[in-house]
C-alpha cells in the first residue's frame, strides 16, 4: 500500500466536500456543476491516490486536483450571469417575458449546507457567506479561470501567493499579476454587478413576507421593499426594477398563478430564501421556484426568483410535490 492510498479515506476526503463545493461554485457559478465538479475530484483522488506522497497538506493536493476540473469544464466562451447583466429593466407586461435561456446563461442558486463549514466561528461563517453571494460570484464569472482560481485562493481562502503559485504551476510573479488585473477588472464592473455586503438575516421582515407573499397581498408585500429593489426570474432575461413595477407585475395574468403559493424557508448563496410551491389542480402543491431575497437597510432589496425547478430543487434535498 502507498502512503497515498493510506492517507485517502472516505472520512478523509468528505471532510473538504463543503469547502470544495465553495470553491468550484465560485469557480462555475452553477450549483449542480459545482456538485459534479467535487464528484469529479474525489473520483481521481482516488484513481490518483498513489501519485500522493503526502509531502503537501491533502487539503492542497485536493484544491489543485479541483481547479483542474473547473478549469476543464469552463471551455465555453460564453459567461455565466444575471438577467441584469444582459439588457435594460423591462416594463412589468408578461407579454414582454421572452424565451426560456439555455441552463448555462445564468448564475444558479447553491444550498448553504452545501458550503458552509459546520464547525467555525460566527466570523468564518460571515466570510464564507459573503464569498458565496449570487453578486459577488457572478462578478467572479468576468475573470478568466486562471485569475478567477488566483482571486478566489488570494482574497477568499487567504492563501499565500506563493501556495497559490504551486498549486497552479506557475510563478509568484505570475500570480501576482493575475491578481493585479483581476481586482482591476472587478473595480470597473458597474455598482450593480459588485459584491455589497447584504444586511444579516431580519426574521420580522421576512415573516411579513411569507404573510404577504402567501395571502398575495400585494400592497403589503409592496411596503416591504426598496423604491428601487430588483426581481429577476431566470431562466427569463425579463427583470424589473423598482416596487411598484414589482407590484403591478404580480397581479399580472400568468403571475397571478402564485396566489395560494406556499413558503417553505432555506437558506441559500449567504441569504435568507424561500422554495416556492404553487397550488396544483388536483390538490396540494408543485415545485415552482427558488426565492433569494436580498435585504438592505431593513426592506427588500433584490427577489431571486429561479425556476429551473428539476435542476435546482434536488440540490436543496428538496420534494417537487407537497401534500396539501
Amino acid at each position: 500500500m502507498t502512503v497515498g492510498s493510506a492517507l485517502l479515506t472516505d472520512e478523509t476526503l468528505e471532510q473538504h466536500r463543503r469547502e470544495l463545493t465553495a470553491y468550484c461554485y465560485r469557480m462555475l457559478g452553477s450549483g449542480s456543476e459545482a456538485e459534479d465538479a467535487v464528484q469529479e475530484t474525489m473520483l481521481r483522488a482516488w484513481r490518483h491516490a498513489a501519485d500522493f506522497e503526502g509531502r503537501s497538506a491533502l487539503r492542497s493536493w485536493l484544491y489543485r486536483i479541483a481547479t483542474n476540473v473547473c478549469l476543464d469544464m469552463h471551455r465555453s466562451p460564453q459567461r455565466r450571469a444575471r438577467p441584469m447583466e444582459l439588457g435594460p429593466p423591462s416594463p412589468p407586461d408578461e407579454r414582454l417575458l421572452g424565451p426560456q435561456l439555455p441552463e448555462a446563461t445564468w448564475v444558479s442558486p447553491i444550498a448553504d449546507d452545501r458550503v458552509l463549514p459546520v464547525e467555525a466561528d460566527p466570523a468564518e461563517i460571515a466570510e464564507v457567506r459573503d464569498s458565496v453571494r449570487l453578486a459577488f460570484v457572478t462578478a467572479l464569472q468576468h475573470l478568466p479561470g486562471r485569475q478567477r482560481a488566483a482571486l478566489i485562493l488570494c482574497d477568499v481562502l487567504r492563501w499565500q501567493a506563493a501556495e497559490a503559485a504551486e498549486l497552479l504551476d506557475t510563478t509568484v510573479a505570475a500570480v501576482n499579476s493575475a491578481l493585479q488585473r483581476a481586482r482591476g477588472t472587478l473595480a470597473a464592473l458597474p455598482p450593480a454587478a459588485r459584491s455589497d455586503r447584504v444586511d444579516a438575516d431580519n426574521a420580522a421582515l421576512l415573516a411579513k413576507y411569507v404573510a404577504a407573499f402567501e395571502s398575495y397581498d400585494i400592497s403589503s408585500l409592496v411596503e416591504l421593499l426598496h423604491e428601487d429593489a430588483i426581481q429577476s426570474m431566470p431562466p427569463f432575461a425579463m427583470w424589473l426594477v423598482g416596487a411598484e413595477n414589482i407590484g403591478r407585475w404580480m397581479v399580472q395574468p400568468a403571475p397571478s398563478g402564485c396566489r395560494g403559493s406556499k413558503l417553505v424557508p432555506v437558506t441559500a448563496n449567504g441569504a435568507p430564501a424561500f422554495a416556492q410551491y404553487r397550488p396544483s389542480p388536483g390538490g396540494g402543491y408543485h415545485a415552482w421556484a427558488i426565492q433569494i431575497i436580498e435585504i438592505t437597510d431593513g426592506r427588500i432589496s433584490a427577489i431571486s426568483s429561479f425556476l429551473d425547478v428539476e435542476r435546482i430543487f434536488p440540490t436543496f434535498g428538496l420534494p417537487t410535490q407537497l401534500a396539501a
